[in-house]
């Protein structure tokens, strides 16, 4: 190879010199070009420094025509009285010409990693989340497939074993109890407005209360002892001028307001107590009974061999544009309470936000509800919570194409998480309510924990 030899004219170095030369000539073959020219340069500092020590000067550092030092011999080399052999020189000068132009391509990797630029950790970064959020996407439309979404066949068999036992009841409450004053009995629920997830296994029968304008009054829970907005005390009124019993409904006042418990009884009894289901389930070739406690005012209808479904009869009046429920509090001392109805009125907001714009806001519920359903730890989130939660991003983000259903879910997600941590999910009907305000501290720590441990993998919340 080049330079293995001993050169004429140079001192005895005792081989260091040779040595140096070998390694210079043959350090491209193995380093490559830009390694070559720096490892080359720090040799040949050490040599020089060498030759300094074992050599006196004989000259002084050759200069330029123009006076300055020339390039083969740069400034942090010091003077010496060894010059580079021709052909160290030529060695050294074809590196350092070969050496790229572009700082950023250069073979310095070698000795030191290059650092990724920002701009290139961030759209490494980007690139991971959507990447990650096209998997999400795919399993939450998968899920939907899978697990939430009802076959149209059980849909429609469900929704006409409701028309039949309302029917049945309507003729019933007529034939009677002909003084009851009603209005007409209605279906409602999830499974007429296309929202039931899992199983179509529940529906209600609303029953409307008529009730004299002049006799009744609701007064805002807020506004009583109990300080609870989203109920009513429902009043009666004027009893020096109409006594009692000049309303078909004072039977069910409960010091001196009409209560719901009271009104829920009697419908009970009549539901449950003197109506032959057997008989009629016969006739309609279903399997009919009142639901075992604590389902009050509910029946389970057997409508095919695998499927049942679940009929709550629930009382309603209205005074004025007020409409409530006979749905009680979950604590037993605020029983006298009716429960403000929000849920037909959150449901016609939802369903048109998607209508103007074709977006996925029911979607994204149906999936909720579902996990909900499926998760025992997350029971006591209702369909009216999750509703709302949908309806405060839908103020946020206007965006709800079905490309973004995998964004808007863990906004969902983190948002629901964000009530829960404040123990206050404010009505978007109704801000003065508070959706929580029937869940326990233990209850809402329960549920916090439970959808934050899935916060870095939502995907857990599709496996149940």
């Amino acid at each position: 190879m080049a330079g293995a030899g001993p050169r004429k004219g140079k001192k005895d170095d005792n081989g260091i010199g040779t040595a140096i030369d070998f390694v210079l000539s043959n350090a491209r073959l193995v380093l490559g070009v830009g390694g070559a020219a720096m490892l080359g340069i720090a040799t040949l500092a050490v040599k020089r420094m060498y030759d300094r020590a074992i050599s006196a000067p004989s000259s002084p550092t050759r200069l330029s025509q123009s006076g300055k030092r020339s390039w083969e011999e740069p400034n942090w080399l010091g003077s010496s009285s060894r010059l580079l052999t021709q052909d160290m020189k030529s060695n050294l000068s074809r590196s350092l010409q070969t050496l790229p132009t572009d700082p950023s391509a250069t073979d310095t990797d070698f000795f030191r990693p290059t650092k990724p630029k920002p701009s290139a950790k961030r759209s490494q970064v980007e690139l991971k989340k959507s990447r990650l959020r096209l998997s999400l996407q795919e399993k939450l439309f998968a899920y939907y497939r899978r697990k939430v979404a009802i076959p149209a066949d059980e849909q429609a068999r469900a929704k006409q074993a409701a028309v039949d036992i309302c029917a049945e009841l309507r003729s019933f409450l007529r034939a009677k109890l002909p003084d009851m004053p009603l209005r007409d009995m209605y279906l409602s629920g999830s499974l007429y407005d296309d929202l039931q997830v899992v199983t179509a296994d529940h529906i209600q029968l609303i029953v409307p209360l008529m009730l004299e304008q002049n006799l009744w009054s609701c007064i805002p829970g807020e506004d009583t002892i109990m300080n609870i907005p989203g109920f009513y005390l429902v009043r009666r009124e004027n009893p020096e001028y109409f006594p009692r019993g000049s309303s078909y409904w004072d039977r069910c006042v409960v010091g001196g307001y009409l209560s719901p418990k009271a009104v829920a009884d009697t419908f009970e009894k009549v539901v449950a107590g003197s109506i032959n289901w057997p008989a009629i389930g016969t006739l309609l070739d279903y399997v009919i009974r009142p639901a075992a406690p604590p389902a009050d005012l509910t029946l389970e209808v057997q409508y095919d061999p695998e499927r049942h479904l679940f009929i709550d009869f629930l009382p309603s009046l209205t005074l004025g544009d007020i409409i409530l429920v006979a749905k009680p509090h979950r604590l037993a001392q605020n029983d006298n309470l009716w429960r403000l109805s929000l849920r037909p009125a959150e449901t016609a907001r939802l369903r048109a936000l998607d209508q103007c714009d074709s977006g996925c806001r029911c979607l994204c519920l149906k999936i909720f509800k579902a996990v909900c359903k499926s998760n025992p730890a997350l029971g006591h989130l209702t369909a009216s919570q999750l509703t709302n939660v949908i309806l405060h991003l839908s103020q946020e983000e206007s965006d709800w194409s079905q490309d973004m259903l995998a964004d808007r879910f863990l906004q969902a997600l983190k948002g629901l998480i964000s009530y829960l941590e404040a123990g206050v999910l404010p009505s978007a009907l109704n801000p003065k309510v508070n959706l929580f305000s029937e869940l326990t501290p233990e209850e809402v720590d329960e549920l916090g924990y439970t959808l934050y441990s899935s916060l870095s993998e939502p995907e857990v919340l599709l496996q149940t």
